[in-house]
């Protein structure tokens, strides 16, 4: 019996090899395919609210696939899942995000006016990602470099050394990030100010969440609207953001469970 197909979209400035471990664990039950780095076609620039990434990962999705398949996205991944999922349906057979919230309501209105003052990157990543070392001499210097930093040492050891390997590339100097900070921090700035708007119009596409009890995102984000959109498709453990990277075990059987959750939603529709 031939596995259904899953795609997976990966967060902010981790490009889908460091999610290895996590998709190893989905592997025995679904067919994965990834998008590698998100935002670094020419054709698809990084604007306001990402209607090019949407369109990159729509345009992308036509060509792999020739029927509905699973989206699956972290953070960044997760959203563009929901947006593309939202404008082009007949592409999505169903969608769990991990760890992606909804900013909507009043909060939504304050992330328009702070991109619309430039003062936005005091209050997000942008503030780190645009100055963030980009260049080492070795893989083992990449290593030491953000094995000290503390968002790092809640990561599998493993999982660190994926992205190491993963989210690097090598030039003239030594190593260099493949996921250029200039792009990480563009994606950071331009956020959809707009996804309120998916609690009222969207389409007949299952769809769930898996989160960490400790994310700071969601926090900031609130989960009363992303509570209102996933119903009863929604469901936290114990870390942060950054699960997938935490906890991919754990993680992975989350949302292995939300996915029987939200497929067999689809099935007792038919």
């Amino acid at each position: 019996m031939n596995k259904p197909r899953l795609h997976f979209l990966h967060g902010n400035g981790f490009p889908a090899g460091t999610y290895r471990r996590f998709l190893s664990y989905l592997e025995p039950h679904y067919e994965i395919q990834t998008t590698e780095r998100i935002g670094h076609h020419p054709d698809y620039p990084v604007t306001d609210c990402w209607p090019w990434l949407i369109q990159e990962i729509a345009s992308d999705l036509r060509q792999r696939y020739q029927e509905p398949v699973i989206l699956l996205g972290h953070s960044l991944g997760g959203l563009l899942s929901m947006l593309v999922a939202h404008q082009h349906p007949e592409l999505v057979k169903a969608v769990v995000v991990i760890d992606a919230p909804i900013v909507a309501g009043w909060r939504a209105g304050v992330l328009w006016t702070i991109k619309k003052l430039g003062v936005d990157k005091y209050l997000s990543p942008a503030r780190f990602s645009e100055v963030r070392k980009q260049q080492w001499e070795n893989h083992q210097a990449v290593h030491q470099h953000f094995a000290v930093k503390d968002v790092f040492k809640a990561w599998e050891p493993e999982v660190l050394w994926d992205y190491v390997h993963a989210g690097t590339e090598a030039n003239a100097d030594g190593v260099t990030l493949r996921f250029l900070r200039d792009i990480e921090t563009r994606i950071y700035r331009t956020m959809p100010h707009h996804m309120g708007k998916l609690i009222h119009e969207w389409p007949d596409v299952p769809l769930g969440f898996v989160g960490g009890t400790e994310s700071k995102e969601c926090g900031m984000a609130g989960d009363l609207h992303t509570r209102r959109l996933m119903k009863e498709h929604y469901t936290l453990i114990s870390g942060g953001h950054l699960i997938p990277m935490e906890k991919p075990a754990e993680t992975a059987q989350s949302v292995l469970q939300m996915l029987q959750k939200v497929l067999g939603q689809q099935s007792a529709k038919r």
